[in-house]
């Protein structure tokens, strides 16, 4: 195997501090230089991104006093992705008095992704997790609250407490408003400068320093470099490069996999989380996938008939003859097992021939006992939103059938490798929420990717980034330096080559076809042979890809098929790595599965011995050998053991 890549040195997180984890977090806020409050008029940071992390970032350091410049590719910084979570938001309150906890929430998460993050960063994650609910209601975010005005909370996932909190299914959107108002008081204020519409092509290192960006104007066409002190990454996660995700059809890899080439180490690339409640394929016109909420899985049941092929009407099929596998397998946690257990019993069912709807790729969430313990009005209340949602894409009445529900791509875990200080390897280049690889080890569980963006956005990275700002201002740099004019220049060569081409095929057939790929070697299910398959077909594909992808239009005017082809063309590269992390991982844990390496009861089965590591890759050249840094895991505060949910 060691023909597809070559290891390296290790790497060290050198930033946590040493001494009880309780601590860490303080000491390193002590610890870190500051800057006062006249210095930091005469600082600049970029940040690329205005979801829930970029968009915290940028109006807590505007507020700060930095100068900063915010960019987004869509038309409004309140159209970034994370408006289309819709679950909650995790934080230890312990409002329910039902034995959560800092240390409950830092070791449910450690043990949801399977052992496989740095516990340093996790337990920070908890405790600041508290901070954000307050800040959050500051700001007016309509959270759910019961009868006597006190905030509500719901279950998720691979937990036995009620941590959740939430605003209906719409958690994301409310959030992502209250961080949106937050950033555009600082734009009026005049703290930040807001880029819509503008994409970051490439990322400009100076002196071995990210000293700015290079962007496109996706109106004029117009290439552009921005220059800072630092850098800020918030542009999510990658989720598409498997073509059918639950993700905004714009969410791409670009941003960061730019930066990797540049030389900042990318992290578990093969961690991708499959969600277990999405809407199911219903035809190849498909573009995107329909997440419906895992908080239906509070008041929801998950089965299948006991027979294979039954075709008949669910409210026809009696109480014995239906299979509620979640609750026979795993009784304690039932439906709430995390997101990977439950996605591969449901591959597992439809794989036995008991899957339901077209193609038998489906399972059933019936909530017809919650409708009658709690009645319609309640039920509604909770989940109106994400019914009517159903019920619109589906032409099915969810209070009257079961929903149909199929495991799909959603979240990555994956990302930039980065310290405690949220820096990566290249000094002055930071990253945020779902674009670095920092929490989740090998599964997220519900509720926490909004924990992670708002925690890195408004409490971490203003506390870690000054400890770099300190040292400034750098020296100038602008568009006559030669490593901006250098990256510049190679931007508009990459895309005179995409215009030049003139081949046969449209840019989306490659993506659906690299997606294929992706989904049927590296999705819920992977084995060494077909993932060396899936690396020899995706090379294939690339090269075909750049002899013979035909690109519409000229750069100097809006053009969308230019702007996917250049993602494309990053998912190309990413994908091989994706395979090449899978491959060299031979065991299972969280949302990587082995099939060579399972329990006898089909569980994934770790080797700690051999892989409790963050498999950091660094970039050679394309269709090169990567080379792989191995950072240990140490588990001095969780026991590491098989995870067990029965």
């Amino acid at each position: 195997m060691t023909e597809l890549f070559i290891e390296g040195d290790p790497i060290r997180d050198e930033k946590a501090p040493a001494g009880p984890i309780a601590e860490q977090w303080d000491k390193r806020r002590f610890s870190a230089k500051l800057v006062n409050p006249a210095n930091r008029r005469k600082l600049s940071v970029i940040i690329v991104g205005t979801g829930l992390a970029g968009a915290s970032a940028a109006a807590t350091l505007g507020e700060a006093g930095y100068k900063v410049t915010s960019f987004c590719y869509q038309d409004s910084p309140r159209r970034a992705h994370s408006i289309a979570a819709q679950g909650g938001i995790n934080a230890a309150k312990n409002y329910r008095n039902d034995g959560d906890s800092i240390y409950r929430l830092f070791y449910d998460t450690v043990k949801g992704g399977d052992f496989r993050s740095r516990e340093s960063n996790v337990y920070r994650l908890s405790q600041v997790s508290v901070e954000i609910i307050d800040q959050c209601v500051a700001q007016g975010v309509p959270f759910a609250r019961e009868y006597g005005g006190l905030l509500d909370n719901r279950s998720f996932g691979g937990v036995q407490v009620s941590r959740t909190f939430y605003a209906r299914g719409q958690t994301g959107q409310q959030l992502l408003i209250g961080a949106y108002q937050a950033l555009e008081r600082q734009i009026a204020a005049g703290t930040v400068e807001m880029n819509t519409r503008h994409e970051m092509l490439e990322l400009i290192v100076v002196d071995g320093k990210a000293r700015g960006i290079v962007a496109r104007d996706m109106v004029t066409g117009e290439i552009e470099t921005h220059f800072a002190d630092a850098v800020v990454l918030a542009s999510g996660g990658y989720g598409n490069v498997f073509y059918l995700s639950t993700n905004a059809m714009g969410c791409n890899v670009t941003a960061t996999w730019r930066a990797h080439r540049k030389g900042a180490l990318f992290a578990n690339p093969c961690f991708t989380q499959i969600h277990p409640t999405c809407i199911p394929v219903s035809g190849d016109y498909q573009s995107k996938l329909t997440l419906m909420s895992e908080s239906l899985r509070n008041d929801g049941r998950i089965w299948v008939p006991k027979e294979g092929g039954d075709a008949r009407d669910p409210r026809e099929i009696p109480e014995d003859e239906r299979d509620y596998y979640l609750e026979r397998i795993y009784p304690a946690f039932g439906n709430l097992v995390p997101r990977d257990i439950a996605s591969r019993a449901a591959k597992n069912v439809c794989d036995e021939g008991r899957g339901v709807g077209p193609g038998g790729l489906g399972v059933y969430l019936d909530f017809a006992d919650a409708i009658k313990r709690m009645g319609r009005p309640a039920v509604e209340a909770k989940y109106g939103n994400l019914f009517d949602m159903y019920q619109r894409i589906t032409g099915e009445n969810p209070y009257e059938v079961p929903m149909r529900i199929y495991p799909a791509v959603h979240y990555t875990m994956g990302g930039l490798w980065v310290d405690y200080d949220l820096q990566t390897t290249i000094p002055g280049l930071f990253v945020t929420g779902e674009a670095n690889f920092s929490d989740h080890g090998a599964n997220r569980l519900g509720a926490s990717a909004l924990m992670q963006g708002l925690a890195d956005g408004y409490f971490v990275l203003p506390n870690t980034i000054n400890d770099y700002l300190a040292a400034g201002p750098f020296d100038k740099v602008d568009e006559t330096t030669p490593e901006a004019k250098e990256a510049a220049d190679a931007v508009r060569a990459r895309i005179d080559k995409l215009l030049s081409i003139n081949g046969t095929r449209t840019v989306d057939s490659f993506h659906k076809e690299l997606g294929h790929i992706m989904w049927d070697y590296c999705g819920m299910e992977r084995t060494e042979e077909g993932l060396r398959k899936a690396v020899e077909r995706i090379r294939e594909l690339r090269d075909e890809f750049w002899q013979n992808v035909k690109v519409l239009g000229t750069n100097d005017e809006l053009n969308q098929a230019l702007e996917k082809a250049g993602r494309v063309a990053d998912f190309f590269e990413l994908a091989e790595l994706m395979c090449i992390d899978a491959l060299h991982r031979r065991e299972s844990c969280g949302g990587h599965f082995r099939a060579e390496s399972q329990t006898e009861d089909g569980e994934a089965l770790r080797h700690d011995d051999e892989f409790a590591y963050v498999a950091a890759w660094e970039f050679t050249g394309t269709g090169e050998r990567p080379v792989l840094h191995k950072e240990d895991l140490e588990y001095e505060y969780v026991e590491m053991k098989q995870r067990s949910y029965k």
